[in-house]
């Protein structure tokens, strides 16, 4: 299996889980599913299902990959991506009839509008271990960064929000010191950092999507075997 490694930096980043509410978080981290998209997205690789669909699914026969995901090193201390919040105004439809009297206003446009507090990630600075049976995808990955890859792409990517660009996405000969996100067992002590990550996404049927106990350790210089961690529709 063929290894590529990957910097990726941001000056704002947000990956959110399925939520509502006022308060939208964000992963203290790249997911797992947000850093296959990213790579295939690189290489070329479609992953998005052709259909009629009004949801946007994800192609089963899309390749899977082996992801490791960690934050910078510096000595001892885990350069972990800051957090602030901003507001927003949240358009959307009520449940029932609550608002209904407002609907006539507003001429057939959204009329429940509510103030929103978005989580964001500040500086992010993550290394990503990716791991495929095809020497091939790896190697459009690296053409794809540096624009010699020919072939039809579409839009730019993004730190999980299409508003938010990367700064850099660099190719690494070996990973730096980094603190790698383990899954968690069973019997796992508590430890400080651990969050839940994606590793899988149904766009169709959320109660389907794959997420996993992960917590950082580390510094390592390479990732440890629970770090490794098979993303992709077919992880669930």
């Amino acid at each position: 299996m063929s290894t590529l490694w990957l910097r990726v930096r941001a000056p704002f980043a947000a990956y959110r889980w399925m939520q509502a509410g006022v308060w939208r978080a964000t992963s203290p981290v790249m997911p797992h599913s947000a850093a296959w998209g990213l790579v295939l997205n690189l290489a070329g690789v479609e992953t998005r299902l052709k259909t009629d669909d009004v949801t946007t699914l994800v192609d089963p026969q899309a390749p899977s990959l082996r992801v490791a995901v960690g934050e910078v090193a510096v000595g001892e201390q885990r350069m972990a991506a800051g957090r602030t919040s901003l507001y927003q105004q949240l358009h959307s439809y009520p449940v029932g009839n609550s608002g209904a009297e407002l609907a006539e206003r507003t001429f057939g446009a959204k009329y429940w509008i509510a103030p929103t507090r978005r989580e964001l990630l500040v500086e992010l600075d993550c290394i990503l271990g990716v791991q495929s049976d095809s020497q091939t995808l790896l190697d459009n990955v690296v053409k794809g960064l540096n624009g010699t890859l020919d072939v039809k792409r579409y839009g730019l990517p993004f730190a999980g929000d299409n508003n938010l660009l990367l700064d850099r996405v660099d190719v690494l000969p070996e990973p730096p010191p980094a603190f790698w996100y383990e899954v968690m067992s069973e019997d796992s002590p508590a430890s400080e950092g651990s969050c839940r990550l994606t590793v899988s996404i149904d766009r169709a049927d959320s109660s389907r999507t794959v997420t996993r106990l992960f917590a950082p350790t580390g510094p390592h210089a390479q990732p440890p075997e629970p770090a490794w961690v098979d993303t992709g529709p077919l992880a669930a």
